[in-house]
């Protein structure tokens, strides 16, 4: 049976998918159109195995789904709103980061 989760554990596990820099590139290329594992490592350059490893992480956050296409599997976007979300919050970030408010920001890191 399928049940909606919490608002804060969603918000985690799309935090946790965007924290590894490989996993947000395998999102924005399923973004552009649904790709082969074997063509996802070589476009990203990454090894099959560990595009493996984080393409399961994609399906356990719920953000990418397997489509079967005969011996093969295509992966793409669990849902396609899940796109235009990337395209929202990468433009909110960028707007952002021109207009910090933290004055500690660059000494420490943060913001």
């Amino acid at each position: 049976m399928l049940t909606l989760a919490p608002d804060i554990e969603v918000l985690a596990r799309f935090g946790r998918a965007l924290a590894d820099p490989i996993r947000c590139r395998i999102l924005l290329a399923l973004r552009d159109a649904p790709a082969h594992p074997a063509d996802l490592a070589d476009a990203l350059g990454v090894s099959r195995t560990r595009l493996s490893n984080h393409l399961a992480c994609l399906r356990d956050c719920g953000l990418v789904v397997t489509v079967p296409v005969g011996r093969r599997t295509r992966y793409e976007l669990a849902d396609e709103r899940l796109g235009s979300a990337l395209d929202n919050l990468r433009a909110a970030v960028v707007a952002v980061e021109a207009d910090r408010t933290c004055p500690d920001a660059d000494a420490k890191g943060c913001c």
